[in-house]
Protein backbone atom coordinates (compact mmCIF):
# COMPACT_ATOMS: atom_id res chain seq x y z
CA UNK A 1 0.00 0.00 0.00
CA UNK A 2 0.78 3.57 -0.41
CA UNK A 3 -0.52 6.19 1.83
CA UNK A 4 -0.31 10.10 0.39
CA UNK A 5 -0.80 12.72 3.14
CA UNK A 6 -1.72 16.16 2.65
CA UNK A 7 -4.20 18.67 0.97
CA UNK A 8 -7.21 18.37 -0.06
CA UNK A 9 -8.40 21.49 -2.19
CA UNK A 10 -10.96 22.26 -5.17
CA UNK A 11 -9.74 23.91 -7.76
CA UNK A 12 -11.65 26.21 -9.72
CA UNK A 13 -9.98 26.20 -13.31
CA UNK A 14 -10.29 29.17 -15.66
CA UNK A 15 -12.29 28.93 -18.66
CA UNK A 16 -13.81 31.37 -21.27
CA UNK A 17 -16.34 30.19 -23.40
CA UNK A 18 -18.12 32.20 -26.20
CA UNK A 19 -16.37 35.10 -24.16
CA UNK A 20 -17.67 34.45 -20.77
CA UNK A 21 -15.49 33.61 -17.97
CA UNK A 22 -16.10 30.54 -16.44
CA UNK A 23 -14.60 28.57 -13.37
CA UNK A 24 -15.39 24.84 -13.18
CA UNK A 25 -14.52 22.80 -9.68
CA UNK A 26 -12.24 20.28 -10.00
CA UNK A 27 -10.83 18.26 -7.43
CA UNK A 28 -7.15 18.53 -6.45
CA UNK A 29 -4.48 19.43 -4.02
CA UNK A 30 -0.84 17.54 -4.88
CA UNK A 31 -0.96 14.53 -2.62
CA UNK A 32 -4.51 13.95 -3.32
CA UNK A 33 -3.64 14.16 -6.68
CA UNK A 34 -1.12 11.44 -6.35
CA UNK A 35 -3.46 9.17 -4.26
CA UNK A 36 -6.15 9.29 -7.09
CA UNK A 37 -3.35 8.80 -9.81
CA UNK A 38 -2.41 5.57 -8.02
CA UNK A 39 -5.59 4.37 -7.41
CA UNK A 40 -6.81 4.63 -10.59
CA UNK A 41 -3.44 2.81 -11.58
CA UNK A 42 -4.51 -0.27 -9.15
CA UNK A 43 -2.06 0.58 -6.56
CA UNK A 44 -3.67 -0.33 -2.84
CA UNK A 45 -3.44 3.53 -1.55
CA UNK A 46 -5.37 5.29 1.27
CA UNK A 47 -5.50 9.17 1.41
CA UNK A 48 -4.24 10.69 4.87
CA UNK A 49 -5.46 14.34 5.41
CA UNK A 50 -8.52 16.44 6.63
CA UNK A 51 -11.63 16.45 4.48
CA UNK A 52 -14.79 18.75 5.50
CA UNK A 53 -18.32 17.75 4.69
CA UNK A 54 -19.21 20.60 2.96
CA UNK A 55 -19.87 20.53 -1.32
CA UNK A 56 -16.51 20.98 -2.20
CA UNK A 57 -15.63 17.77 0.94
CA UNK A 58 -18.00 15.74 -0.71
CA UNK A 59 -16.65 16.17 -4.09
CA UNK A 60 -13.29 15.56 -2.47
CA UNK A 61 -14.90 12.02 -0.98
CA UNK A 62 -16.52 10.96 -3.85
CA UNK A 63 -13.37 11.38 -6.38
CA UNK A 64 -11.09 9.47 -3.83
CA UNK A 65 -13.90 6.71 -3.60
CA UNK A 66 -14.11 6.63 -7.27
CA UNK A 67 -10.87 6.02 -7.78
CA UNK A 68 -10.37 3.05 -5.62
CA UNK A 69 -8.18 5.16 -3.41
CA UNK A 70 -9.30 4.36 0.78
CA UNK A 71 -10.95 6.36 3.03
CA UNK A 72 -9.89 5.06 6.20
CA UNK A 73 -6.83 7.32 7.03
CA UNK A 74 -9.06 10.25 6.21
CA UNK A 75 -9.84 12.62 9.29
CA UNK A 76 -13.69 14.13 9.24
CA UNK A 77 -13.34 18.19 9.19
CA UNK A 78 -17.43 18.09 9.71
CA UNK A 79 -18.50 21.72 8.99
CA UNK A 80 -15.25 23.42 8.67
CA UNK A 81 -14.92 24.75 5.25
CA UNK A 82 -12.67 23.54 2.10
CA UNK A 83 -9.60 25.07 0.82
CA UNK A 84 -10.22 26.70 -2.81
CA UNK A 85 -7.26 27.37 -5.50
CA UNK A 86 -8.34 29.62 -8.33
CA UNK A 87 -6.43 28.26 -11.53
CA UNK A 88 -5.15 30.73 -14.72
CA UNK A 89 -3.65 28.18 -16.71
CA UNK A 90 -1.06 30.54 -18.27
CA UNK A 91 1.30 29.64 -21.21
CA UNK A 92 1.22 26.06 -20.13
CA UNK A 93 2.21 26.83 -16.09
CA UNK A 94 -1.09 27.20 -13.95
CA UNK A 95 -0.90 30.25 -11.71
CA UNK A 96 -2.46 29.82 -8.92
CA UNK A 97 -4.48 31.88 -6.13
CA UNK A 98 -5.24 29.46 -2.87
CA UNK A 99 -7.38 30.67 -0.14
CA UNK A 100 -6.79 28.45 2.61
CA UNK A 101 -7.20 30.54 5.86
CA UNK A 102 -8.13 28.02 8.76
CA UNK A 103 -9.70 25.55 6.09
CA UNK A 104 -10.19 22.05 6.72
CA UNK A 105 -7.38 20.30 5.27
CA UNK A 106 -4.70 23.57 7.06
CA UNK A 107 -5.86 22.37 10.18
CA UNK A 108 -4.01 18.83 10.36
CA UNK A 109 -3.10 18.30 14.01
CA UNK A 110 -0.52 15.50 15.34
CA UNK A 111 -3.44 14.14 17.43
CA UNK A 112 -5.24 13.29 13.72
CA UNK A 113 -2.22 11.14 12.90
CA UNK A 114 -3.00 7.46 12.84
CA UNK A 115 -0.78 4.70 13.04
CA UNK A 116 0.46 3.92 9.30
CA UNK A 117 -0.30 0.15 7.80
CA UNK A 118 2.93 -2.41 8.39
CA UNK A 119 5.06 -1.71 4.93
CA UNK A 120 3.51 0.98 3.21
CA UNK A 121 4.76 3.48 1.37
CA UNK A 122 4.61 6.91 2.33
CA UNK A 123 4.07 10.22 -0.14
CA UNK A 124 3.80 13.90 0.53
CA UNK A 125 4.48 17.29 -0.15
CA UNK A 126 3.61 20.49 -1.53
CA UNK A 127 1.65 23.32 -0.23
CA UNK A 128 0.69 21.14 2.93
CA UNK A 129 4.69 20.98 3.83
CA UNK A 130 4.17 24.93 3.87
CA UNK A 131 1.06 26.06 5.64
CA UNK A 132 0.68 25.63 9.60
CA UNK A 133 -0.12 24.19 11.44
CA UNK A 134 -0.31 21.03 9.13
CA UNK A 135 3.24 21.93 8.08
CA UNK A 136 4.41 21.34 11.53
CA UNK A 137 2.66 18.24 11.75
CA UNK A 138 3.31 16.48 8.44
CA UNK A 139 7.22 17.72 9.72
CA UNK A 140 7.11 15.16 12.87
CA UNK A 141 5.07 12.49 10.50
CA UNK A 142 8.40 12.96 8.63
CA UNK A 143 10.86 12.13 11.32
CA UNK A 144 8.30 9.54 12.83
CA UNK A 145 8.43 7.49 9.93
CA UNK A 146 12.01 7.99 8.61
CA UNK A 147 14.16 4.84 8.36
CA UNK A 148 10.54 2.59 8.88
CA UNK A 149 9.22 2.63 5.35
CA UNK A 150 10.05 4.38 2.04
CA UNK A 151 9.23 7.89 1.99
CA UNK A 152 8.52 10.29 -1.28
CA UNK A 153 8.42 13.85 -1.50
CA UNK A 154 7.24 16.60 -3.55
CA UNK A 155 7.69 20.27 -2.67
CA UNK A 156 5.70 21.18 -5.79
CA UNK A 157 6.47 24.59 -5.37
CA UNK A 158 3.84 27.85 -4.86
CA UNK A 159 6.08 30.57 -4.26
CA UNK A 160 2.90 33.29 -3.45
CA UNK A 161 2.72 31.01 -0.54
CA UNK A 162 5.59 31.05 0.79
CA UNK A 163 6.58 34.34 3.04
CA UNK A 164 10.26 33.66 3.89
CA UNK A 165 11.98 31.53 1.07
CA UNK A 166 15.55 31.17 3.25
CA UNK A 167 13.37 29.73 6.20
CA UNK A 168 11.21 27.67 2.96
CA UNK A 169 14.48 26.18 1.68
CA UNK A 170 16.31 25.75 5.00
CA UNK A 171 13.14 23.26 5.62
CA UNK A 172 13.49 21.55 2.37
CA UNK A 173 16.97 20.64 3.29
CA UNK A 174 15.53 19.25 6.65
CA UNK A 175 12.83 17.14 4.80
CA UNK A 176 15.61 15.76 1.94
CA UNK A 177 17.63 14.35 4.96
CA UNK A 178 14.43 12.15 5.79
CA UNK A 179 13.07 11.02 2.42
CA UNK A 180 14.57 8.27 -0.28
CA UNK A 181 12.42 9.55 -3.32
CA UNK A 182 12.87 13.46 -4.63
CA UNK A 183 10.49 14.39 -7.25
CA UNK A 184 10.80 17.83 -8.30
CA UNK A 185 10.06 19.93 -11.59
CA UNK A 186 12.44 22.21 -13.53
CA UNK A 187 10.12 25.00 -12.98
CA UNK A 188 11.05 24.20 -9.05
CA UNK A 189 14.00 24.40 -9.21
CA UNK A 190 14.79 27.07 -10.59
CA UNK A 191 13.17 28.84 -7.49
CA UNK A 192 14.74 26.41 -4.99
CA UNK A 193 18.68 26.72 -6.20
CA UNK A 194 18.38 29.74 -8.78
CA UNK A 195 21.65 29.56 -11.24
CA UNK A 196 22.62 25.84 -9.98
CA UNK A 197 22.39 22.97 -12.10
CA UNK A 198 19.88 20.52 -12.06
CA UNK A 199 23.36 17.43 -11.61
CA UNK A 200 24.58 19.96 -8.62
CA UNK A 201 21.39 20.13 -7.20
CA UNK A 202 20.64 16.21 -7.65
CA UNK A 203 23.82 16.21 -6.22
CA UNK A 204 23.45 17.81 -2.89
CA UNK A 205 20.19 16.08 -2.55
CA UNK A 206 21.72 13.02 -2.83
CA UNK A 207 24.51 13.62 -0.17
CA UNK A 208 22.01 14.90 2.20
CA UNK A 209 20.19 11.77 2.05
CA UNK A 210 18.09 11.09 -0.53
CA UNK A 211 18.53 7.86 -2.75
CA UNK A 212 16.56 9.14 -5.84
CA UNK A 213 16.22 12.07 -7.58
CA UNK A 214 13.32 12.83 -10.01
CA UNK A 215 12.98 16.02 -12.52
CA UNK A 216 10.35 16.61 -14.56
CA UNK A 217 11.05 19.27 -17.60
CA UNK A 218 7.48 19.01 -19.34
CA UNK A 219 7.69 18.16 -22.83
CA UNK A 220 11.69 17.54 -22.19
CA UNK A 221 10.99 14.78 -20.36
CA UNK A 222 12.42 13.34 -17.56
CA UNK A 223 15.61 12.81 -15.51
CA UNK A 224 15.83 9.91 -13.15
CA UNK A 225 19.45 10.42 -10.68
CA UNK A 226 20.96 8.05 -8.37
CA UNK A 227 24.41 7.73 -6.76
CA UNK A 228 25.44 5.48 -9.28
CA UNK A 229 24.16 7.38 -12.86
CA UNK A 230 21.37 9.59 -14.29
CA UNK A 231 19.23 8.96 -16.70
CA UNK A 232 17.06 10.92 -19.46
CA UNK A 233 13.89 9.46 -20.97
CA UNK A 234 11.64 11.27 -23.58
CA UNK A 235 8.08 11.98 -22.87
CA UNK A 236 5.39 11.10 -25.28
CA UNK A 237 4.32 14.10 -27.73
CA UNK A 238 0.41 14.77 -27.25
CA UNK A 239 -2.38 17.37 -27.94
CA UNK A 240 -2.35 19.09 -24.18
CA UNK A 241 -5.72 20.30 -22.83
CA UNK A 242 -3.87 21.52 -20.37
CA UNK A 243 -1.19 20.87 -17.60
CA UNK A 244 -2.70 20.70 -14.04
CA UNK A 245 -1.30 17.62 -11.97
CA UNK A 246 0.64 16.68 -14.79
CA UNK A 247 3.58 16.27 -12.21
CA UNK A 248 1.12 14.83 -10.03
CA UNK A 249 0.63 12.07 -12.78
CA UNK A 250 4.55 11.59 -12.92
CA UNK A 251 4.88 10.78 -9.37
CA UNK A 252 1.81 8.37 -9.28
CA UNK A 253 3.14 6.84 -12.32
CA UNK A 254 6.66 6.40 -10.89
CA UNK A 255 5.39 5.30 -7.79
CA UNK A 256 3.35 2.58 -9.04
CA UNK A 257 5.58 0.91 -11.09
CA UNK A 258 8.07 0.63 -8.16
CA UNK A 259 4.90 -1.12 -6.33
CA UNK A 260 4.14 -3.05 -9.10
CA UNK A 261 7.79 -4.41 -9.21
CA UNK A 262 8.21 -4.90 -5.30
CA UNK A 263 10.36 -1.61 -5.08
CA UNK A 264 9.40 0.01 -2.54
CA UNK A 265 11.99 0.23 -0.40
CA UNK A 266 15.29 2.68 0.11
CA UNK A 267 17.87 -0.27 -0.38
CA UNK A 268 15.87 -1.68 -3.91
CA UNK A 269 15.59 2.25 -5.06
CA UNK A 270 19.07 3.14 -4.63
CA UNK A 271 20.21 0.00 -6.52
CA UNK A 272 18.11 0.56 -9.63
CA UNK A 273 20.42 0.26 -13.13
CA UNK A 274 19.90 2.49 -15.58
CA UNK A 275 17.61 0.21 -17.48
CA UNK A 276 15.20 -0.37 -14.65
CA UNK A 277 15.40 3.59 -14.26
CA UNK A 278 14.51 4.30 -17.76
CA UNK A 279 11.37 1.82 -17.55
CA UNK A 280 10.40 3.95 -14.53
CA UNK A 281 10.62 7.03 -16.44
CA UNK A 282 8.85 5.71 -19.52
CA UNK A 283 5.97 4.53 -17.63
CA UNK A 284 5.91 8.08 -15.27
CA UNK A 285 5.64 10.14 -18.68
CA UNK A 286 3.12 8.46 -20.44
CA UNK A 287 0.98 8.85 -17.58
CA UNK A 288 1.38 12.41 -17.41
CA UNK A 289 1.33 13.01 -21.06
CA UNK A 290 -1.89 10.93 -21.00
CA UNK A 291 -3.15 13.46 -17.86
CA UNK A 292 -2.46 16.41 -19.56
CA UNK A 293 -4.52 15.56 -22.80
CA UNK A 294 -7.90 16.10 -20.08
CA UNK A 295 -8.71 19.39 -18.38
CA UNK A 296 -8.05 19.41 -14.45
CA UNK A 297 -6.52 17.12 -12.81
CA UNK A 298 -7.69 13.85 -14.52
CA UNK A 299 -4.86 10.75 -14.44
CA UNK A 300 -5.23 7.84 -16.54
CA UNK A 301 -7.12 4.29 -15.69
CA UNK A 302 -4.71 1.25 -15.73
CA UNK A 303 -8.50 -0.95 -16.22
CA UNK A 304 -11.56 1.63 -15.54
CA UNK A 305 -13.99 -1.29 -13.34
CA UNK A 306 -17.30 -2.44 -15.07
Amino acid sequence: MIVAAGEALVDLTHLEVDGVTAYVPHPGGSPYNVAVGLGRLGVPTAFLGRIARDHFGRLLRDHLHGSGVSLDLVVDAGAERTTVAFVHDASGEPEYSFYAEASADRMLLPEHLPELPSAAALHLGSISLVLEPTGSTLEGLLRREAGTRLISLDPNVRPGLIDDPAAYRRRLGRWVELVDVVKVSAVDLAWLTPGATLESTAAEWLEAGAALVLVTKGPEGSWAITRQTAVHADAPQVKVADTIGAGDALTAGALAHLHDHGWLSRERVASLTADQLHALLTEANAVAADTCTRRGAEPPWRQRPA
